[in-house]
């Protein structure tokens, strides 16, 4: 069975679960389920660049919640869609779910470009989506949406994570000042890497750091030697790149090959944030590779969280292990589980409860009311939606990323101070295959 197929089985498998409820031998008082379109890319390019971690661990927030009785005694009843990593997919399966299937939201969405087109469809159709993963910026800002909320990070906090580690080691580990360091900013050129991209600029040239190129390309792109060459010509000392699978692998593939080196690389999540994956084609080459994402769960300290988020985190790990036989747990399992254990444990209540149902604009309300503090997720960070008439309504206001490193195959936090596992590893060690 391929790691696909087993993921849609089990997806499926919650659906035959839910449905037990609904049968005709079912207890009178039985609730109604509440039917969630959930979609995320199962194959195509963004399947290994996080998707299929993040649908697992939205799979396993829906069998948590089922287990235990649903939400207010309704089951979740997950209508699983295939995005097959393509946005004209992506609007088509949302509009099937919410017209065919009559689901009572949307939930998930990796690709920032599946992301903003279809948030803007649904909430004109004053429809109710929840985003799990995707983090352009362009999603709301602007945008002033009603019905669409994401607990997630948005890009342009991704830009200042990276750039602000920068500038706070910069001289303290490279003995480069912040005003002489070089930096070049590469990215796909969808919404996902040209928002990162965007707030990589702004922020590194607030802090004075001299950008000596900055280019997009198609994530789809066949070669990627000419971009290499325009950064053998720049010679900067940091390279911030945004890109999905495929598109990394070329890149590090080609500069390898044609002999690019630097003082450090910083990856924006997506394919930056499967280290399985990165270690599994490149080896020790790996090693030392920064990355920017919210944080994977399992490595914060339980103790700066709320109580028993630690063992709530424990059992998605050990529930991701044993679907998919992987050692390393990527960050994308912990944004699809925890935003949806957010969704399934303060909002639905809420809008049942207070609201009377979980209709659109019960769901809005609830959402608006959401005050989760910092610590209260197993992410670590704290949950307030934007409301209405701010420029990014519907936005987490309290989200924040992590700067990672990969050491030896293992994910090391290393930004902001305050939760570091681990100094950072600055710049590449000698003999290191990238290092200048």
């Amino acid at each position: 069975m391929t790691f696909t197929t087993s993921v849609r089985r089990a997806m499926w498998g919650v659906l035959g679960a839910a449905a037990v409820a609904t049968v005709p031998f079912a207890s009178p008082q039985a609730a109604d389920p509440i039917r969630i379109g959930v979609i995320y890319d199962f194959t195509g390019p963004f399947a290994a660049g996080g998707s299929q971690a993040a649908a697992i661990g939205t799979q396993i927030a829906i069998d948590l919640i089922n287990e235990k009785g649903g939400v207010e005694g309704h089951k979740i009843e997950a209508i699983t869609a295939d995005a097959q990593s393509k946005a004209e997919v992506a609007i088509n399966e949302a509009t099937r779910l919410l017209d065919q299937e009559k689901v009572d939201l949307i939930m998930g969405v990796y690709s920032s470009a599946h992301c903003v087109p279809m948030a803007q469809k649904v909430d004109s159709q004053k429809k109710f989506m929840w985003a799990n993963v995707c983090v352009a910026s362009a999603v709301f800002k602007g945008k002033n949406l009603q019905y669409v909320f994401r607990g997630q990070v948005h890009s342009d906090q991704f830009g200042w994570a990276s750039c602000t580690f920068l500038n706070e080691n910069a001289e303290a580990k490279l003995g480069i000042k912040p005003s002489d360091l070089k930096v070049a900013i590469i990215h796909e050129d969808g919404p996902y890497g040209s928002g990162v991209a965007s707030g990589n600029e702004e922020n590194c040239k607030k802090y004075g750091m001299n950008v000596v190129l900055k280019e997009g390309y198609a994530a789809t792109a066949p070669d990627l030697s000419s971009l290499v060459t325009k950064l053998r010509r720049a010679r900067p000392d940091v390279i911030l790149h945004t890109g999905y699978n495929p598109d990394i692998t070329l890149f590090l593939r080609q500069a390898k090959e044609q002999g690019l080196k630097w003082l450090a690389l910083i990856g924006h999540g997506a394919g930056y944030g499967q280290i399985d994956k990165l270690v599994a084609t490149f080896g020790k080459d790996a090693d030392f590779i920064y990355n920017v994402d919210p944080v994977a769960a399992q490595l914060l300290d339980p103790k700066t969280l709320a109580p028993g988020l630690g063992d709530l985190t424990a059992e998605m790990v050990k529930r991701y292990k044993a679907q998919t036989g992987a050692e390393q747990v990527p960050p994308h399992t912990s944004m699809g589980f925890n935003q949806a254990w957010i969704f399934f444990t303060d909002v639905l209540p809420r809008a049942i409860k207070t609201y009377g149902g979980y209709d659109p604009e019960a769901l809005r309300k609830a959402a608006l009311d959401t005050d989760i503090p910092v610590g209260g997720t197993i992410q670590g960070y704290g949950v307030k939606f934007n409301p209405p008439g701010h420029e990014m309504a519907g936005q987490n206001e309290r989200s924040s990323p992590v700067v990672m490193q990969y050491v030896d195959g293992v994910t090391k936090i290393v930004w902001p101070s305050a939760i570091r596992t681990m100094d950072p590893v600055l710049p590449l060690p000698a003999g290191h295959a990238y290092a200048r």
